[in-house]
């Protein structure tokens, strides 16, 4: 097998942490069930549109239970997937999960500002945490749901699909074996078009307008094809008509610099149409995906004309297959709640040079 397959074979089987330690390990080792049930919290259009139609394909995981305010929609539910009326909850009954030995997972698809809530309840329960992006709203939210699922001796990781993507990692590790030379330049941006009245035009529920939402993808492909984290951070926002745009940001730039030397340019709006690329430009050439962060599509290029293509792939099955792996065998996730920390820290520091006019100096934070 040459390099470039083995290292995706690799990358997809397993995480890249350290096994975690020996005490968390025995608790969560001891399961011997082929499958984890999951519940979904939050039936929103993700969960209805990509997890739960992605838990019929995984190999490690099954839809057991929902949670969900909206009792039309537990019916529903029901119906389609055979889902229990034991196994059925609304955010008042969460926490009796933990008498439900069905459920071993709690995937929470709810508003970014609930997230820490939902993770509380499910961590008390005894429940492994799985957390769509953005982790939380504020810093202090996301150590404080980390502190929680490691006090219930549980795993927590969040949900970046992209980190199981085949074209993503092939271009991660392009820029690992320096196929190029050393990367100089990385341009990202995504960005869709959110129509007024909805939950993530509103600040408490949200924590920010498109770069909370979409812009973390470009976040996020920055910090994994540097192998890096930035050390400084410089941004702007626009707040665009203000009958849509009171409460979070219309659109948002940024630029960072990484210790190794490159830099990068980043943006993502909410008044544009549903698009997202990243080009790395490296000292001897240039890689990059465009679509590269929408749920299929995506496509690969090289300067020198190599292809990028692998096959399509269900990025939420690969993703929860993943996580189940861990939890069973005992081994650390590749995504786990200091990743997602990193990332919010990260835009609250974007917001904050947005907010001053000023660069934000990382070095030592």
């Amino acid at each position: 097998m040459d390099t470039r397959r083995k290292f995706i074979v690799q990358a997809a089987a397993l995480a890249a942490s350290p096994i975690i330690g020996t005490r968390i390990s025995r608790a969560l080792g001891a399961s011997s069930k082929h499958q984890l049930g999951f519940a979904l919290c939050g039936l929103g259009n993700l969960s209805t549109h990509q997890v739960a139609p992605a838990l019929q394909k995984t190999a490690n995981c099954r839809l057991a239970g929902i949670i969900t305010g909206t009792p039309a929609k537990a019916v529903q539910w029901q119906a389609r997937y055979g889902i229990p009326e034991r196994n059925v909850y609304s955010y008042e009954t969460m926490h009796r999960i933990a008498d439900n030995a069905d459920i071993d997972v709690v995937y929470i698809a709810t508003p970014n500002g609930l997230h820490l809530d939902n993770a509380l309840v499910a961590a008390k329960a005894g429940k492994h945490v799985f957390c769509e992006k953005p982790m939380e709203i504020s810093v202090e939210r996301c150590r404080k749901m980390i502190d929680a699922v490691k006090a219930a001796n549980r795993v927590l990781a969040i949900g970046y699909r992209c980190r199981f993507e085949p074209h993503h990692l092939e271009c991660m590790r392009i820029a690992r074996d320096g196929e190029f030379g050393p990367l100089k330049l990385i341009d990202a941006h995504f960005g869709n078009r959110v129509e007024p009245g909805v939950w993530r035009l509103k600040h408490a529920l949200a924590g920010g307008g498109p770069l909370m939402d979409v812009g973390i993808y470009a976040l996020q492909a920055t910090r994994y094809l540097t192998g890096e984290e930035p050390v400084w951070i410089s941004a702007a926002t626009t707040q665009g008509d203000p009958a849509r745009f009171s409460e979070v940001e219309e659109s948002v730039v940024w630029e960072a610099k990484f210790p190794g030397g490159a830099v990068s340019h980043c943006g993502s709006s909410y008044n544009t149409p549903g698009v997202g690329y990243f080009r790395a430009i490296a000292e001897r050439g240039w890689f990059g995906l465009e679509p590269a962060f929408n749920y299929d599509g995506t496509r690969g290029m090289r300067s020198d004309g190599r292809p990028i293509e692998f096959a399509p792939t269900d990025q939420f099955a690969v993703e929860m297959d993943d996580f189940a792996r861990c939890v069973m065998q005992g081994k650390a996730t590749r995504v786990p709640g200091e990743e997602g920390l990193r990332d919010v820290s990260l835009m609250m520091s974007i917001y904050e040079s947005a907010r001053t006019g000023r660069p934000i100096d990382l070095r030592g934070s």
